[in-house]
Formats: C-alpha cells, sequence, structure tokens
C-alpha cells in the first residue's frame, strides 16, 4: 500500500458529501480550505476524550490516569486557573517541567478558558528560561523542581504567580503553591464558561533556537485542531486501505510517548491526537533504551514515534531478542531525517511494523509531508508528499516563482494549520510568512511523483573555492559507513579556499575506526572537493537540541576554540 491509495480515499471521504467534508474560508494568510466538523475550539475538542471514560490515557511511572481522571483534573484547574489566580482570557500562562501527566493538565486546562498556553523548552538554563518568561510577558508559570531552582533567584523579584510541580528530586519550598494540592481541592470555584473562538490564539511554541535566538510561534485555536484534524482523516482513510483482512492487534492503541512535549511532534501528534483516537499515552520523564523497551513490553505499546537516533537505539539494542516487541504496529520518526540505511535496518529488524517519516515545524503545527508504507522503503531518503485534504505545499526560486520538477527551490507551505507568526517579532514575520506562503528554509525538490526531497538548508551551505557543497549530501555519505552513527557537516575556516568541509561523527560503541578511514570511505562516493577535510572522532551522542535537531553551530564552535588553543 502505498500513500497516493489512501490520498484517493481522501479526496473520497472529505468531498461534500463525505463523513470529513471540507469548504473554504478567509484567514489571516489567504482562503483557506478547512475541515468542516472540527470543534471550534481546544476546549471543545477536549470533550472527546470524556467519551473514552474508563479507559487508561496517562501513564506515567507508578501513575495511571483514566481518561475521565484527567478530565476531572482538568475541570479542577480551571477553576483555580480562573478563581484563585484570575487568569483571564488571552493572559499568558507559561508551563516549564519534563514531561509528566501534570504538563498535560496544564495545557488543557490553560487552553480550555482560553488562555494562551507558553510551553517552555525543558532544557533551557537559567538566561533562556527567563529569555521565555520575558518574552511572552507570561502572567503565570506552571513548573517543577528542577526548574525553579533554576529561576528561583529571578522569580523572587518579579510579580509573577508560580505553581510548583513535584516530580522527584529536592524538596520544594513550602512557600510555593503546589499543583497537586490545587487538584485535591474541590472548592477551587466551578469553572466558568468562557467563549473561545477558532482565530482566538491558543499557544506560543518557542523554535529549537538552533539557527539563533528562539522565536514564539503564535497558533491560533484553528491552527491546531486543523493538524490534528488533518491525521484523523489521513488515519481513517489508512484504516479503510489496509481493509479488515489486515491483522490487527485487539488491545488498546498506545504510544510511547519519549519526544518532549514542548516540541510540536510531542505535544500534537502524539499527545494532543490521543485525546481524539482513544489511544493509551506512556509517558517517559527522560529517554532510557533500557525503560523503552521494557514499557513497550508491559504496556504492548502499538506505535513508537522519536527521533532517529531513538529507533537507532532501539533496533541495535544488544539484548533485543529478549523483549516481546510483538505489539508496535508503527515505528515513525519525526524531527529530523533518518538516514537511509536505517530505513532498511528497520524494516529488516521489524519487517510487520510500518515504518513512517513526517515532515513539519513548528511554524506549521507539525503539519507539511508524510511517507509511509512501501513508499518510505522505496524512497528512504523522501520526506513524502504533501499531507492531504489540507496542505498546499510549493517549490519556490529566490523570486518567489515556482520551480519545477526536480529544480531545487525553498519548501513553501500553505494551509489552514500554519501559525499567524512569530510572537512580537513583525520583521520576522513579514520575511517567514509572505504571499499566504510559509517560507521554511528547507532546500528540497519534486520528483516526478510529487514526493519532496530536502536537500539542504538555505544557508547550510559550503562555498569551497566557488563549489556548494551540501552539508546533507556529505552527511548521507558519512551515515553509508557501517561504524558512522551520527555526523554533522559544517563549514571550516581555510585562508586559501575561504571555507573547507569539516566533520564530527559519534562512532558506533566497541567500533574501531579512524578519521582517515572514513575519509577514505567518503572519498569512493563524493568528488574529492566534498571529501571533509578534517573528521573529529567522538564515542559520546553529538549535542541535539530538544527536537533531535544535531547542534552544528555548537560543535563547530568548540572545534574552532580548541584549534585556536592548539
Amino acid at each position: 500500500m502505498g500513500y497516493k491509495e489512501i490520498e484517493a480515499i481522501v479526496s473520497h471521504i472529505t468531498s461534500a458529501s463525505g463523513p470529513f467534508a471540507t469548504t473554504e474560508i478567509s484567514t489571516p494568510h489567504g482562503t483557506q480550505k478547512v475541515l468542516e466538523g472540527i470543534p471550534e475550539s481546544l476546549g471543545a475538542y477536549y470533550a472527546l476524550a470524556a467519551t473514552h471514560g474508563n479507559k487508561d490515557f496517562l501513564i506515567s511511572g507508578t501513575q495511571r490516569l483514566t481518561f475521565q481522571e484527567l478530565m476531572t483534573r482538568v475541570e479542577t484547574l480551571k477553576g483555580a486557573l480562573q478563581g484563585r489566580y484570575q487568569i483571564q482570557k488571552g493572559d499568558h500562562v507559561a508551563i516549564a517541567m519534563r514531561n509528566c501527566p501534570e504538563w498535560c493538565i496544564a495545557f488543557m486546562a490553560i487552553t480550555a478558558i482560553g488562555a494562551v498556553a507558553v510551553p517552555l523548552n525543558s532544557w533551557w538554563e537559567h538566561d533562556e528560561l527567563i529569555y521565555g518568561l520575558e518574552d511572552s510577558a507570561s502572567r503565570l508559570v506552571i513548573l517543577d523542581g528542577t526548574r525553579y531552582e533554576r529561576i528561583a533567584d529571578w522569580l523572587a523579584t518579579r510579580q509573577i504567580e508560580v505553581i510548583a510541580v513535584k516530580t522527584g528530586g529536592k524538596p520544594l519550598s513550602p512557600l510555593l503553591v503546589q499543583m497537586n494540592d490545587l487538584l485535591l481541592n474541590d472548592e477551587q470555584g466551578v469553572p466558568r464558561q468562557t467563549s473561545v473562538e477558532s482565530n482566538d490564539p491558543a499557544m506560543i511554541l518557542y523554535t529549537s533556537g538552533s539557527a539563533g535566538k528562539p522565536k514564539g510561534v503564535l497558533s491560533t485555536h484553528r491552527n491546531v485542531l486543523s493538524a490534528i484534524g488533518t491525521w484523523i482523516v489521513v488515519g481513517t482513510a489508512a484504516g479503510m486501505a489496509q481493509g479488515p483482512a489486515t491483522p490487527k492487534h485487539s488491545n488498546q492503541p498506545a504510544i510511547l510517548l519519549a519526544i518532549p512535549l514542548f516540541h510540536v511532534t510531542g505535544l500534537h501528534s502524539l499527545f494532543l491526537l490521543s485525546l481524539a483516537i482513544g489511544r493509551k499515552v506512556v509517558m517517559m520523564h527522560k529517554w532510557d533504551i533500557n525503560e523503552a523497551l521494557r514499557l513497550i513490553q508491559e504496556e504492548r505499546i502499538t506505535n513508537f514515534n522519536g527521533v532517529p537516533t531513538m529507533s537507532l537505539e532501539l533496533m541495535n539494542h544488544s539484548n533485543l531478542s529478549d523483549y516481546n516487541l510483538s505489539s508496535l504496529l508503527e515505528i515513525s520518526s519525526g524531527g529530523a531525517a533518518r538516514p537511509p540505511n536505517h530505513v532498511a535496518q528497520l524494516k529488516e529488524r521489524f519487517p510487520s511494523a510500518m515504518l513512517s517519516n513526517g515532515y513539519g515545524l513548528t511554524e506549521t503545527n507539525a503539519l507539511g509531508c508524510i511517507i509511509g508504507y512501501e513508499d518510505y522503503v522505496a524512497r528512504p531518503k523522501s520526506v513524502g508528499r504533501p499531507t492531504v485534504p489540507l496542505v498546499d505545499l510549493s517549490i519556490q526560486a529566490e523570486d518567489g516563482t515556482q520551480v519545477g520538477r526536480g529544480e531545487i527551490g525553498e519548501i513553501c507551505i500553505r494551509s489552514a494549520a500554519v501559525a499567524v507568526g512569530y510572537w512580537n517579532q513583525p520583521a520576522a514575520t513579514a520575511t517567514a510568512f509572505r504571499d499566504g506562503w510559509f517560507h521554511t528554509g528547507d532546500a528540497a525538490y519534486q520528483d516526478a511523483e510529487g514526493f519532496v526531497y530536502i536537500v539542504d538548508r538555505i544557508k547550510d551551505i559550503i562555498i569551497r573555492g566557488g563549489e556548494n557543497i551540501s552539508c546533507v549530501e556529505v552527511e548521507d555519505a558519512l551515515y553509508a559507513h557501517a561504524d558512522v552513527a551520527e555526523a554533522a557537516v559544517f563549514a571550516l575556516p581555510d585562508d586559501r579556499l575561504g571555507e573547507v568541509v569539516g566533520a564530527a561523527v559519534k562512532v558506533r560503541a566497541g567500533a574501531s575506526v579512524s578519521a582517515e578511514q572514513i575519509q577514505a570511505f567518503v572519498g569512493g562516493r563524493l568528488a574529492a572537493f566534498k571529501v571533509p577535510f578534517a573528521i573529529w572522532c567522538r564515542d559520546v551522542p553529538l549535542p541535539r537540541t530538544a527536537s533531535g535537531k544535531i547542534l552544528k553551530r555548537q560543535i563547530r564552535g568548540e572545534i574552532l576554540s580548541s584549534l585556536q588553543k592548539s
């Protein structure tokens, strides 16, 4: 089965007479196609969770919450936010903590009353967290003990309300209001009904910061629900395409949530989508391969979604055969592309699981392209075709004209899921959101069948003596080496040529390979001018953002600093 078969079914079920009919409306980015039947707001969408009653929903350590228990806690927190803290529609409320049930409860309560949720990167340190709180102008922050300790000095001098969540570690200050106390107190007040409309702001989600200062991406309720609704449509069509003869597990669908919730993939396609489809969410506080394997086995996980390094650790685990992973129906990736050789290896180790990859950005609410089934195995370097029925995708030249098939240009996306713009950054908004299109900054081409292939970031190109070199192309060659687990390619300054190619790689555990051997290997696959001038081999993972992107700028800076000292 291929995605084009699913697309044909989507076209049928989204017709005027279909169950997921579409219509066109006017939006800040021009006329857009929308799903007629999606709820008006996230609060209305959350009501779908109650229909699943006493089914398990959130599993985190020893905590187990049913859908109904979740909704009860959300209602209690809504009352506290509106009564005790006087949070009004449009107020900004920040969330700063690692994955835990309280994170989900907080997000739902905030957005249900019409306030704007501001998820902050829990990996951020002191100055970064303060930047996020100040930039977003948050009135209240809900944070765990670790995040509180990082900014306690700043909070003590600011007029910002604090709700603390105890998730282990050092005891919290007794002066802090604890969220669990609020949730156990049914005298917080009855939540007030708030009229929330589809065009009202829902959240400010910060970019990874891999290419500069983090920018707050402002999305409306319609933006978020358009993405979720699209995945529901595609999932329905995929089920129809598979037919009743396809083997299915009788247990409740379950997904392992190891991606941070402050990342759009973890928040939208893993957590929020699960509310509608009745899927159990098994949450990991932080990634640990041994714990992940245990949870997949014990909780009968059907869907595994993580950055490529997670699936790499999964398939290469030395004791993989000791675990019963037969429940796995789908192994997906997001946040970063899988090296092509990983796809073949995963298919070999998990022949019954459907492999897939998604392409989307924070600015598109994770909606962009999708590839899976036979398409992904046959085209492991592709990120797929535009996600139907809402996404329009155009590969554009610098002047805004669409290039032909096979020609490289910038990926531009238009859909009802595309965010309004960047919070408090009109210039950046005007640059990235133009003429109804969001300009992604990713260079790509489409083949004759419409499959998209990313070749580089627009500015992630090394110019060596006048020759342009794609970093992605060199990285692909490095990944083809059996002993290379991770790779990052970047420019090194050169007095003669201007720039030369540099690379840092993580070698596989137990491997004994030199930089010279890797250079020779790459030299057999690429033109000489593309071969890294220098390769730094290491046995620890390359630093990454929370969304899984390798921090090339940091790696390059560390290497240049060491070279200057030597």
